[in-house]
């Protein structure tokens, strides 16, 4: 899976505006709804946010990566959002979050979902990209490093 066959550069937010977690992530989905890929804003952020309820998806190392799962989109669609100051995420290691990734999929398409987690977490392994993704300043160098990294 090649992340930036389903990120559009309209879908990344760097610097993010909102401080706080619950901010963050409706800023995240009110951008992908601007960007059309979400049909229904309101339930993308309750799919989002129920499963934020169940468990935290602050994963450590400054990474979130919250989802859901609604009938509000057809495929799977992703948005990121870069912080210019940390978030308390309540994240597993207790520690605030400077990337949020978020992804909303289809009740019925959980593969594509899987993938693309896994996708995610792989490329924030690499300490280097993700000190340099912290560090941008637009969402167009946001999405130029990520493509500059998918195809190494």
């Amino acid at each position: 899976m090649i992340l930036t066959q389903i990120l559009q550069p309209s879908c990344i937010c760097a610097p993010l505006k909102s401080k706080d977690k619950e901010s963050v992530i409706e800023e995240l989905v009110t951008v992908l709804a601007s960007a059309g890929q979400v049909k229904d804003a309101n339930a993308a952020l309750e799919a989002v946010m129920e499963r934020e309820q169940t468990r935290s998806t602050g994963i450590g190392s400054g990474i979130a990566i919250p989802h859901g799962k609604c009938t509000a989109v057809k495929e799977l669609v992703m948005a990121v959002g870069i912080a210019a100051q940390p978030v308390d995420f309540a994240s597993i290691d207790n520690k605030p979050v400077n990337i949020v990734v978020m992804l909303i999929s289809p009740p019925d398409k959980t593969g594509p979902h899987i993938q693309a987690l896994a996708r995610i977490s792989r490329l924030l392994l690499d300490d280097q990209f993700k000190a340099k993704l912290e560090k941008v300043t637009s969402p167009e160098e946001a999405y130029q490093l990520i493509s500059a990294k998918e195809t190494e």
